[in-house]
């Protein structure tokens, strides 16, 4: 498995939501029955793939719980390979004061962090600069806290870096933030849900008035 390009995911999710809006929006403008058609089923079917999506992540917590485990750990192997791939893992490391998935060994699976005697790198035996204990009196960031850092007995990482990984970081986060992680869902489906109603209501519209040019 290859760790995911940010970017690529930003242009698909870009190129889903412009095809939706020209599709509403032209058919809107030129009443083009099929256009409104393909808009509002294409809301429908996003919909209930949220919907599936939230349902089977509640009954089916382990499974998802190691598919993004692995998905982790794939992206942790490319941390190098890719500068948006890097940032993101970075911001999501410090947002979550976390280290990795489940604790900073894991960036051993990283060709230039692994501790094995086989590399030659300068961050071998150290984790990235997004996993170290922020110190206030430093103005500028240390890009280079990390490194050695696990050579160090395990009983002192936590003085200069986070031991915590982020997937319990981020299974501590939603419980304390269900109510707001609610409420978006519901802000987002309840605006889908107008969607599709004035979708339905325009094509209605224009059917019957096509219907009263036939009398």
């Amino acid at each position: 498995m290859h760790g995911i390009d940010p970017v690529v995911l930003v242009l698909m999710v870009g190129v889903v939501m412009f095809t939706l809006g020209f599709a509403g929006c032209v058919g809107a403008l030129r009443e083009n029955i099929c256009l409104l058609n393909f808009f509002c089923g294409t809301i429908v079917l996003i919909f209930f793939l949220e919907l599936a999506v939230a349902v089977l992540a509640f009954l089916f917590q382990d499974w998802v719980r190691d598919r993004f485990r692995e998905f982790f750990e794939s992206n942790i192997k490319s941390y190098r390979d890719d500068i948006d791939l890097q940032n993101l893992i970075d911001s999501l490391q410090k947002a979550n004061q976390c280290c990795g998935a489940y604790g900073p060994e894991d960036w051993d699976l990283n060709v230039y962090f692994n501790c094995s005697g086989a590399s030659y790198s300068r961050e071998k035996c150290g984790v990235p600069f997004s996993c170290c204990v922020p110190d206030p009196a430093q103005k500028v960031v240390n890009t280079q806290c990390g490194y050695d850092v696990r050579i160090q007995l395990k009983s002192k990482w936590d003085e200069s870096i986070f031991t915590k990984g982020c997937i319990q970081a981020l299974e501590s986060w939603l419980p304390r933030n269900i109510y707001i992680v609610a409420g978006v869902f519901i802000a987002i489906s309840l605006l889908q849900i107008f969607g599709i109603f004035l979708a339905r209501t325009l094509i209605s519209d224009i059917e019957a008035v096509k219907a009263g040019h036939h009398f």
